[in-house]
């Protein structure tokens, strides 16, 4: 498979950091990375790339996560794309609204690479 585009969506720069370093950990081979401080920066550049996966977190200012899935579904670009959801959320009814929104699964914070990894290329063979 060659090197992955993924866009890291987190208002946390040491967390989009982290989120990259435990994908190159996990061994996923990441060609590029996109970044993106919230949900509307993830729109604008979803709308002119495509990206292979997308990992974004809950919590945001501006636009959070679960009103960035509502809004993905008419991004051109985004269909298909499996979006991982990063998240520190206890609450199962907030990760079942982001699933329910399109999210193809969630992981909690804080995550190693082997949680990366299990989580993840699931969601990369679908795609293949």
């Amino acid at each position: 498979m060659p090197g992955l585009r993924t866009l890291i969506v987190d208002d946390s720069s040491l967390m989009r950091k982290v989120a990259v370093r435990a994908l190159q950990q996990a061994g996923l081979a990441i060609a590029e990375v996109l970044e993106a401080g919230n949900g509307s920066e993830a729109l604008d550049i979803l709308r002119h790339q495509r990206v292979d996966l997308v990992l974004s977190d809950m919590n945001m200012p501006v636009m959070d996560g679960l009103e960035f899935m509502r809004q993905l579904r008419s991004v051109e670009n985004a269909r298909g794309v499996p979006v991982l959801m990063l998240t520190t959320e206890d609450s199962e009814l907030h990760v079942m609204e982001a699933i329910s929104c399109g999210a193809a699964g969630y992981i909690r914070k804080p995550f190693t690479p082997d949680q990366m990894k299990q989580h993840v290329l699931p969601l990369l063979a679908k795609t293949v």
